[in-house]
């Protein structure tokens, strides 16, 4: 695809086709499912050719993984979060409140239970989803831990497993209670979840069982 500079019109316009292409994409997720969804009907939503919409994506798979990441800002883009500078336990639990936020918001959950519904049928929907929800996640967490003091660190003798204990961690039961449609916990409740799961891997990794 031809790129213009950010201060060329012509480069603000293909910006704006490109954040209409998302939200009528969304939409179409939304209330007919991926499965049921069709390009050219997102086309025609977003007031664009399907060459044009193809010009931005290079399938629907990559379309819907774009509306996951604007949805929940989870594009690759972003800088870095302040709290991979922070010690262990505080660092630990303000990465636990931003994927909990991130998962349980109303949108997320919905997103979610359209993997769900169409993942069987399309399995590499679940594995696109599963990257960009938790895996950028994990190798976030995985890189907090590599800044751990040297005697922590050292018990840890596999780094990547221990994000994924920790994401386990933080979603055990509290996201199967709302996809299932209980309450969302409040953010006093994300908080003390954030802290638990912090502490638990600590305790892990203290008794060398990472």
């Amino acid at each position: 695809m031809r790129t213009w500079a950010e201060n060329d019109p012509k480069a603000r316009l293909m910006a704006r086709k490109r954040a209409a292409i998302i939200t009528a994409a969304l939409d179409a997720f939304l209330e007919e499912g991926y499965a049921g969804s069709s390009v050219n009907r997102i086309a025609a939503s977003a007031g664009v050719s399907i060459t044009t919409l193809y010009r931005h994506f290079d399938s629907k798979d990559d379309l819907f993984v774009a509306v996951i990441q604007d949805a929940c800002s989870t594009s690759p883009q972003q800088a870095d979060p302040a709290w991979l500078e922070l010690p262990p336990l505080e660092g630990l639990t303000e990465a636990g409140r931003e994927l909990l936020r991130h998962i349980l918001s109303e949108l997320q959950m919905a997103l979610f239970r359209v993997v769900v519904r169409d993942a069987q049928r399309f399995p590499e929907l679940g594995r696109r989803y599963q990257q960009e929800i938790i895996g950028n996640r994990v190798a976030l967490f995985t890189r907090h831990l590599s800044g751990w003091p040297a005697e922590l660190r050292a018990k840890v003798t596999d780094p990547a497993r221990a994000a994924h204990v920790f994401a386990a961690l933080l979603q055990a039961q509290i996201h199967d209670t709302a996809l299932l449609g209980g309450p969302t916990p409040d953010e006093a409740a994300i908080r003390a979840r954030a802290r638990q799961s912090a502490a638990d891997l600590l305790a892990l990794a203290e008794s060398d069982r990472l």
